[in-house]
């Protein structure tokens, strides 16, 4: 004989749903959502709501319920869930006199609260880094009083420009150089003496070629072709007034053939060092 079951005209409370809700958690496996709760109670989104909470609040009270462990691994709380012993159905096995309805069997805890380790000591701090140097607490630095005087090399330059320019200019004389036309068929009249090339070239590359080795503008390379080019043409120079000083003295109108052949190729030699020079500082 089938017994048909018998609804109430008002829809049950909350409190009421709570053991119910509670059994067909132990079914499920699971805590219900509130979609399934609805759908099963025949409530609404509201009640249902409520029934979630009060499901949840159930199982923070109670960490050793079968229900907790449920809610647990439904929220991923436990990887391997160890196997369950529910308490028995109420329907099946009806409780005592004594017990309220709904109330949860008790059973073995199954996450005990581990133990709080040992407290560690406490590592000292380690000590702070040095502050950087500053303006105020830098050490002080030996600085020269003011910048170097270089104005009396000016007076020091005019005698020896003086005495080389007319040194070269008398040498150019005596190896055959001397006043020849700029532009000839174009202006016949402009004229210059060719004598002056071996002051301006010789003298005016030896100054430019020490000033690339003694100031660092050099490195490499081009630094030690110009230290040595400087050094050779100041050497030059020097035994250029040498020999004209000599034949002056020695009253000759005109320099040997070896000597003026040597003095007619240093304009020439005087362009092939500038032009290296220059290349050598652009490739660095």
């Amino acid at each position: 004989m089938t017994t048909a079951t018998t609804r109430s005209a008002y829809p049950p409370n909350v409190d009421d749903l709570v053991p119910r809700a509670v059994e067909y958690a132990r079914q499920l496996g699971e805590v219900p959502s509130r979609n399934k709760l609805m759908k099963h109670f025949k409530v609404g989104a509201e009640k249902a709501k409520a029934l979630r909470e009060a499901l949840d609040r159930l199982a923070e009270q109670d960490q050793n319920a079968t229900d907790m462990h449920l809610y647990l691994v439904s929220r991923g709380s436990l990887a391997d869930p160890p196997s369950l012993t529910l308490a028995p159905d109420p329907v099946a096995d009806p409780q005592p006199a004594d017990e309220e309805p709904g109330e949860l069997a008790p059973v073995l805890p199954l996450n005990p609260e581990p133990e709080a380790p040992d407290p560690q000591p406490e590592a000292s701090p380690a000590p702070a880094p040095p502050d950087p140097p500053t303006a105020s607490n830098a050490p002080p630095v030996d600085e020269p009083a003011s910048r170097p005087v270089t104005w009396p090399v000016l007076i020091l330059c005019l005698p020896a420009f003086v005495a080389i320019w007319g040194g070269w200019v008398e040498m150019g004389r005596l190896t055959g150089f001397g006043h020849v036309k700029l532009l000839p068929g174009i202006a016949d009249r402009v004229e210059i003496n060719t004598a002056i090339t071996l002051p301006v070239g010789v003298e005016t590359y030896a100054a430019f070629a020490l000033f690339v080795w003694l100031s660092g503008r050099a490195v490499g390379a081009a630094r030690e072709f110009a230290k040595w080019s400087a050094l050779g043409s100041l050497g030059l120079g020097a035994l250029g007034q040498v020999a004209f000083h000599l034949m002056a003295a020695a009253g000759w109108t005109s320099a040997p053939w070896p000597i003026t052949a040597a003095v007619s190729c240093l304009p020439v030699a005087v362009l092939g060092m500038g032009a290296a020079l220059a290349h050598l500082m652009h490739k660095n």
